[in-house]
């Protein structure tokens, strides 16, 4: 009986990591194609990552900003081949370019060491980056970036687990519980007792 016990217990925790484990990705630890702060446009590739260090030091973030505030973007260019083109940045307000404020634009310029860094105060929102590279044909960038919002997304994903675990784990309680070995185990333990 208790054998029984022990083996459906360790089934549940090990579905229930798997569940868990397969639901929770961290933005550092993925393959660079299935990056999702990469962007590609044919061979060419750039790489978005937002730091807020009065919030965080050592944290770094893409498109999901945690607050308010100061924000670092550091655009690598990955393909060696945009270094020797123009490259702009553009920072809006809102979703839509045509619709949105322009909080930062930095004129096309030459990066020679591959990296684009500007600082920005963004407030709570929804903002776009767009990422300009002046080739033939001109190479376009979007980023669609969510600062000091909940993703419901992430947070389903990351709660779906634990409440499969939790589903699990009740429904074998109830059918231990309703089991007759255990009642008759049970039995046997009171009369002990007595």
């Amino acid at each position: 009986m208790t054998r029984q016990i022990t083996q459906a217990g360790i089934a549940v925790f090990i579905l229930v990591m798997a569940l868990y484990t397969s639901t929770a990705s961290a933005h550092g630890k993925v393959a660079m194609e299935d990056d999702s702060c990469m962007r590609r446009i044919g061979e060419n590739m750039i790489h978005l990552s937002t730091y807020q260090p009065q919030v965080n030091e050592s944290g770094h973030y893409c498109t999901d900003i945690p607050k308010a505030g100061s924000t670092v973007l550091v655009i690598d260019l990955v393909d060696p081949a945009l270094r020797d083109m123009p490259i702009g940045v553009k920072v809006i307000k809102g979703s839509n370019a045509s619709e949105g404020e322009t909080i930062t634009n930095t004129r096309p310029a030459l990066y020679q060491d591959g990296v684009i860094s500007m600082s920005s105060a963004l407030d709570q929102g929804k903002y776009l980056v767009q990422v300009t590279a002046e080739g033939v044909p001109p190479l376009h960038y979007e980023y669609h970036m969510r600062v000091e919002m909940i993703n419901y997304a992430d947070v389903f994903r990351a709660s779906i687990g634990p409440v499969v675990g939790l589903l699990l784990t009740t429904i074998l309680g109830y059918k231990l519980i309703r089991s007759r070995r255990f009642r008759d185990w049970l039995a046997s333990r009171r009369a002990q007792k007595d």
